[in-house]
């Protein structure tokens, strides 16, 4: 066969389908590179883009690192109920901290009501809880003491007598001289003593069996006997400097009951003035030694009322009154007692005339005593729930425009409601930092770099 014979197009076409056999003979062996090559983009810009997932965000955020800062939605921050504070140098007092318990004043608080004369109790004004003021009626008392009624007798009988000597010595010295002889003057006059001597002593005896000075004048007045005795709420005791304005009794307990008989001084019933009341302190021998200084420097005491087992209700400016004389032998403890003003907080009348108040605090009242120990200048105190705790390492968290930072800072002393931070250039005055809310923005940090919660971080145990 002669190849020159054949045209150059043919040779060509040969050469094409020679190529297309081997290609898809061998395609299991090139295809894939080819589609991998084909699937990647030309341009080198769009290739970075797509090979980095982060590539073309700022990631350097000003004056913070992503790693100890974090950022929270409006809603998030009342969430927390996140509170600012602003940093500012400010003295602190280190206290020592002693158990309490409100009680009431040793014989100034309670009042016993006691019947004056033996009777029959006939009515009885106040219930059992109500608030009295002084010089109210509390009982009424049908008298029937024997004695009572045999000396306010002699008294009317002597008053009687003395009146018909009276009388008697006016007539006489009234008429001419010489008509009536000397002696018989005399002894009206005489007569007139002894009667006045008399009427003397009975007055004593009757204010001795319990009447008072207006009873025995009402007595000589209406030359009538006193059958019923009516016994008033007491004058308040002298007074201290909170208890200056008028207050009430309060009634803590009801004794007597209506048709019970009753003796001279057997009780009727127990009244309270609450309108001040101690904190009897607890503490031990080696305090003695300051309390003694704070009570002489008079130096001011401050209490919490601890309630669920939280402390509320701080009260300030307070003032030791005295040390106990005696330790207890038991519990190597000795008392204190700081002097506790009280105010009314609610009242209300009922429909039948009773009158009900509340104290703002109760005998009975468990606090806790802050006793000054010493005093700090130009330090950075914050409340104990802007610390978080983490191992060895304190934070805080700054607020950093709409971020807030993670600031490692330095604890000089703790207590139950205040942190000392060491002024060291970790904060400075004028320094924002979340006083509520921190547990749970360092929380929120920890998640947001991938590590494991410690349930416990933040919690002093």
């Amino acid at each position: 066969m002669n190849t020159h014979s054949i045209p150059s197009w043919v040779w060509s076409i040969l050469t094409v389908a020679a190529l297309s056999i081997v290609a898809l003979v061998t395609s299991s062996l090139w295809l894939p590179t080819v589609r991998e090559l084909v699937a990647q983009p030309s341009d080198p810009q769009h290739n970075a883009e797509t090979t980095d997932p982060h590539a073309g965000h700022d990631h350097a955020h000003a004056g913070h690192a992503e790693t100890t800062s974090v950022k929270l939605s409006a809603n998030g921050l009342k969430n927390i109920n996140y509170q600012p504070l602003t940093v500012e140098l400010s003295s602190y007092t280190r206290n020592i901290t002693v158990p309490a318990m409100i009680v009431e004043r040793p014989g100034r608080t309670q009042l016993n009501i006691s019947a004056p004369l033996t009777g029959v109790i006939t009515k009885i004004y106040p219930v059992e809880g109500a608030s009295i003021e002084s010089g109210s009626p509390m009982f009424e008392i049908r008298l029937t003491h024997e004695e009572l009624v045999t000396a306010q007798s002699d008294l009317i009988r002597t008053a009687e007598n003395l009146d018909v000597i009276n009388r008697e010595l006016a007539r006489l010295t009234g008429l001419p001289e010489g008509v009536v002889a000397g002696n018989r003057i005399l002894e009206q006059q005489y007569e007139k003593q002894r009667l006045d001597a008399s009427l003397r002593a009975e007055r004593q005896s009757l204010l001795l069996h319990g009447l008072n000075e207006k009873q025995v004048a009402n007595i000589l007045e209406n030359k009538q006997l006193l059958d019923t005795l009516t016994v008033h709420a007491p004058n308040h005791l002298e007074g201290s400097e909170s208890c200056s304005e008028a207050h009430s009794f309060h009634v803590q307990k009801m004794v007597a009951r209506v048709g019970q008989q009753v003796q001279a001084g057997e009780l009727l019933g127990v009244i309270a003035d609450h309108c001040e009341l101690y904190i009897e302190g607890r503490a031990f021998e080696d305090d003695a030694v300051r309390l003694r200084e704070v009570a002489a420097q008079q130096l001011p005491i401050s209490a919490s009322l601890l309630t669920a087992g939280k402390l509320t209700d701080e009260i300030t400016g307070l003032h030791l009154m005295y040390l106990a004389d005696h330790v207890d032998p038991q519990t190597r403890a000795f008392r204190f007692f700081v002097a506790l003003p009280n105010e009314v907080v609610t009242e209300r009348t009922t429909n039948d005339g009773q009158h009900f108040v509340e104290w703002r605090f109760k005998p009975g009242q468990r606090m806790e005593l802050h006793i000054p120990v010493e005093t700090w200048e130009d330090e950075i105190v914050l409340p104990v729930e802007a610390v978080v705790d983490e191992g060895a390492e304190k934070y805080v968290y700054q607020q950093n425009g709409d971020h807030f930072d993670q600031v490692p800072v330095n604890v000089k002393y703790r207590d139950q409601t205040n942190v000392v931070i060491a002024n060291n250039g970790a904060l400075f005055p004028g320094d924002v930092v979340a006083a509520r809310g921190a547990y749970e923005m360092h929380l929120t940090l920890k998640n947001q770099a991938g590590g494991g919660v410690d349930p416990h971080a933040g919690h002093n145990h």
